[in-house]
């Protein structure tokens, strides 16, 4: 009962508006995978703009 109290306004978001975080989660999936291909790479700055150019 203690889940159902804690999340009950997010339960009600849904079956109002129809609303979830799944373009959240899928942003964070692609930040992570992308995360995984440039292993070792060293300069942020360089990281940073290929995620802007990937998201932009």
């Amino acid at each position: 009962m203690k889940l159902l109290g804690r999340n009950y306004q997010s339960i009600l978001n849904y079956f109002d508006n129809r609303s979830t975080n799944a373009s959240a989660e899928s942003f964070n999936a692609k930040v992570k995978a992308f995360r995984s291909q440039f292993r070792g790479v060293r300069k942020v700055d360089f990281f940073l703009f290929r995620l802007s150019n990937l998201f932009g």
